[in-house]
This record gives C-alpha cells, sequence and structure tokens, in this order.
C-alpha cells in the first residue's frame, strides 16, 4: 500500500494505492467513514490484478477537514476524484463506493463521463432515503451546532477509545470521534448540494455500473438500488444478503465485482438497455 497526496482547491486530499497496472479503480467510502472501509476488497481487487485507489474524501479520514460547508457537496467530490486521477495521470477509471461513496461514483460518471470507464455502487442513497436521512441526519446536525460543548466531549471519549484492528469497525470508530464542527460542515455540505444526477440524467449516462442493493435498511433502501439500475441504460442490479455482507462474508460479493471489473476493462458494453438481474 502505498499512501499519497494532492491539493484540490487549495485542500489537501489524501489516497492510497493498492495493486498496480492500468487498470484502475477508484473507490470512496461511507459519509463520516474513511478509506478503511474499502480496505479489503480494494486488497482484493488488487490480487485480481487491478490497481485500486481509496481516496479520503475532504473532510474524511486523513485528507484535511474544512470546516465550510461548500467543500462537501457531491458535485465537488465528484470533482476531486478527477484531480486525483489527474495526479496519477489515470485518463480513465471505474469509480464508485459505498453509500456517499456510490453517490460520489454516479456523479462523477454524470459530471465527467469520458473519465468513467464503469461504476460500482454499493448501496445508494437517493430520493427513498430522502425522508429517512432527513430525519437522521437533521437532528445530528442540530446537536452538533447548538449542543458544542458536549458533543466535543463525546467524540474526544470517542477518540481516546482503542482501535480494534477491524479496519471496518475502526472507521466507524474514527466517524464518531470527529469534532462536532468538521461533522457539522458534512452534513451542511452533502444537505445543501444535489443527491446526484436526476432521473432524466440518469436514463441519458450509458455507462455500465453494477449497483449492489439489500433490504431492510430505510438509510439504503433497496428500492432505490433496483430504480437506480432500472434508470441506467447498462445497469446491473446485484442484490446483497444484508448491508454488511461485503464486509463480513464478503466471498460472494467480491467475486462478482471482481468479475464486473474484468469485464468493464475487457469491452465496454453499447447499447444494452435494459437490467441485468444477478445474484
Amino acid at each position: 500500500m502505498k499512501l499519497r497526496t494532492v491539493t484540490h482547491q487549495g485542500w489537501t486530499l489524501s489516497y492510497e494505492e493498492h495493486g498496480t497496472g492500468p487498470r484502475v479503480t477508484v473507490l470512496v467510502h461511507g459519509l463520516l467513514l474513511d478509506a478503511g472501509v474499502n480496505r479489503p476488497l480494494a486488497r482484493s481487487l488488487a490480487k485480481a490484478g487491478h490497481r485500486v485507489v481509496l481516496v479520503d474524501m475532504l473532510g474524511h479520514g486523513r485528507s484535511d477537514k474544512p470546516r465550510r460547508a461548500s467543500a462537501h457537496r457531491i458535485d465537488h467530490y465528484a470533482d476531486a476524484v478527477i484531480t486525483v486521477l489527474d495526479h496519477l495521470e489515470v485518463d480513465e477509471a471505474v469509480v464508485g463506493g459505498v453509500s456517499l461513496g456510490a453517490g460520489v461514483g454516479l456523479m462523477t460518471g454524470y459530471r465527467h463521463p469520458e473519465r468513467v470507464r464503469a461504476m460500482l455502487l454499493e448501496m445508494p442513497v437517493l430520493e427513498n432515503a430522502t425522508p429517512f436521512a432527513a430525519i437522521m441526519f437533521l437532528p445530528l446536525l442540530l446537536g452538533m451546532h447548538w449542543g458544542g460543548p458536549v458533543a466535543r466531549l463525546a467524540t474526544a471519549g470517542m477518540a481516546r477509545l482503542p482501535r480494534t484492528g477491524n479496519e471496518t469497525v475502526d472507521s466507524f470508530l474514527g466517524a464518531v470521534s470527529k469534532h462536532p464542527d468538521e461533522i457539522k460542515a458534512v452534513l451542511h455540505g452533502l444537505l445543501m448540494g444535489p443527491m446526484g444526477p436526476d432521473e432524466n440524467e440518469r436514463q441519458a449516462m450509458r455507462t455500465p455500473a453494477l449497483i449492489i442493493g439489500h433490504q431492510s435498511d430505510p438509510l439504503h433502501p433497496h428500492t432505490d438500488a433496483a430504480r437506480l439500475a432500472r434508470q441506467l441504460p447498462n445497469g446491473t442490479l446485484l442484490k446483497a444478503r444484508s448491508p454488511l455482507e461485503l464486509r463480513t462474508r464478503p466471498q460472494r460479493l467480491t467475486d462478482e465485482i471482481i468479475r464486473f471489473v474484468d469485464t468493464a476493462w475487457a469491452a465496454r458494453p453499447v447499447g444494452a438497455d435494459g437490467v441485468t438481474d444477478v445474484g
């Protein structure tokens, strides 16, 4: 693993590389998490012959944490992915990630289609998730704003907890250890910006996409994943057995992901309307 940084709009972005070669995949973490949540998948893809780049978006992981909301819009995060590709002198990559990272991948594919070979979108958060997201994140945002002293004590206490060595668990511990002002800026920025391209814009996107969805999670409803797969002309829906399958029992989904990424680099599907449903 190689750790690298690049300057994006005056801020430092951190990213790590796994594997080597011309077939590049860029993965982005979930909200308030970091690159660790995607690291096991990155190692598996690297063993299969791919070069994988894990980016910590601004406000996350090792990257700078600006405390202004405008730095944390999903469209700005998508542009940050292109900054990393330019730094690596990579013309085209598979782009995606989990939750927030799926939104960043989708937005990158919309804004920069010439740079995106395919999209890997795990647990996208779109229209059907909006009510639950508002119920979940607006109180948290208000708590970070109005409950500053208490929130600072709480997050400082979480920061002192020992890390477990499990990369997914430690990524979640890092999320609840952030300074409240950093959390507030990220949440505010994501709420004020677009969630992604709208329905008409998605239907015009020709980039191949693997969309991973699952049941029983109101923040990442299966209806969002299934609808997105129907809207994208080259969308493939892969059904996970649980939100944590890729992190706890990863073999089945990892095999499908590797097959999808291999295919994306072997040949670009052209004019394939409709949804392929696997798993």
